[in-house]
């Protein structure tokens, strides 16, 4: 088990007050978004630990992502209705759609997050259209 980049306190300082059942909850929430963070990192070929040691401002974000993550899976577990992103209604058939914003209570973290902590980049690549080899070559 990897480092938690993330505390308790981190979460009541950074994201929102705790109630008593989320302060039970969040310990798990921290070390499992922590795991999740160091994975998406190997994956793109990334040691996460190895970056915040060379540089701390790397753990600092890393620390914010943690706990930006965990708060969104607790408000998507709270009382209150989720969010939603996207919805639709209509009048006299009457009809509803809605798309929610983590309904599920996952752990995520956002494309733009992975960004700011560099291990996610934009590609760039050619594909060449008109590839049709050496005119010389007959088959």
């Amino acid at each position: 088990m990897g480092a938690v980049y993330a505390t308790m306190d981190d979460v009541q300082a950074l994201g929102r007050t705790l109630t008593a059942n989320e302060q039970e909850k969040a310990p798990q929430l921290l070390e499992i978004a922590s795991a999740l963070l160091r994975t998406e990192a190997k994956k793109r070929g990334y040691d996460l630990d190895a970056m915040i040691a060379d540089d701390p401002d790397k753990g600092l974000i890393a620390k914010i992502l943690t706990v930006n993550a965990v708060v969104r899976s607790l408000n998507a577990a709270g009382n209150s209705s989720p969010a939603a992103v996207q919805g639709s209604q209509s009048a006299l058939g009457y009809s509803v759609s809605y798309t929610y914003l983590n309904a599920g209570q996952d752990i995520y973290f956002l494309k733009n997050e992975l960004k700011e902590l560099g291990i996610m980049r934009q590609k760039c690549g050619v594909l060449e259209v008109y590839d049709y080899g050496d005119p010389r070559d007959t088959d």
